[in-house]
């Protein structure tokens, strides 16, 4: 009897550091827990309790893929039918969502036309293009969006302008915008942004000071932003390594 609850709770303990450290990969939370799951399968239902439970709002948004793409699967076959702008522009959304950044572009390019007056689908390509990193063709599209509403997207959309004029060989507009959108954005990419045109300009201490400034959130988050706000406190923490060398 006893070897054989020995072997169940050799294979769970198995299992549960299994889960955690998927868990943790794909989240890339504080490096301490990576000890804590090896060390016992009792540290890996601790992480799982107090990590991966508490993710699971963010984890149901990975179940959206399915009828995202039964969607796109609709709006392919109806716009051979009918091609209309509004269904270029549903589709465009979805595949942005889906991370086919090169296909949400070219619907982008087809549901815009001269006679679209909406400042969204433009944004909504800027950033398609700011993923494939074809900051050039970002650059108009910002710039109409911002023209039209200098505040768009509570003031993500003149960061991102920011960002494009700083690859784009205009550090000058880059620096202006840069200090004036910061004055009001507490967004952790307009803040990392800048931190890394700082870092490019060679102004280490300011990009320290900035990296910084996204990481001294961290401590007064509530747990559920903490885990959104992952990718940014990695990237925040590889640009102070770079800074610091």
């Amino acid at each position: 009897m006893g070897s054989l609850l020995f072997f169940a709770f050799s294979w769970w303990g198995i299992l549960l550091r299994i889960v955690a450290l998927v868990h943790f990969v794909r989240r890339r939370p504080d490096t301490i827990w990576l000890w804590i799951i090896l060390f016992h399968w009792v540290g890996a239902l601790a992480y799982i309790v107090m990590e991966v439970i508490p993710d699971a709002g963010l984890l149901r948004q990975s179940f959206k893929v399915f009828p995202r793409r039964r969607r796109i699967d609709e709006l392919e076959a109806a716009i051979l039918d009918n091609p209309s702008a509004g269904n270029y522009e549903e589709l465009a959304d979805l595949f942005l969502e889906d991370g086919n950044y090169a296909r949400a572009r070219a619907c982008y390019d087809k549901a815009i036309s001269a006679r679209t007056d909406s400042p969204d689908p433009f944004y909504r390509r800027a950033i398609a293009e700011i993923e494939l990193q074809d900051y050039p063709a970002a650059l108009p599209d910002l710039e109409h969006v911002v023209a039209a509403d200098a505040k768009y997207d509570f003031y993500r959309a003149p960061g991102l302008l920011a960002h494009v004029y700083a690859k784009t060989g205009s550090p000058e507009k880059a620096e202006a915008l840069f200090q004036e959108v910061t004055k009001i954005s507490t967004l952790s990419e307009t803040y990392l942004n800048y931190a890394e045109f700082l870092a490019s300009q060679g102004r280490k201490p300011e990009a320290r000071e900035w990296a910084q400034k996204v990481l001294a959130k961290k401590p007064t988050m509530p747990g559920y932003l903490k885990r959104r706000e992952r990718p940014w406190f990695r990237k925040a923490n590889g640009l102070l390594k770079r800074v610091t060398q």
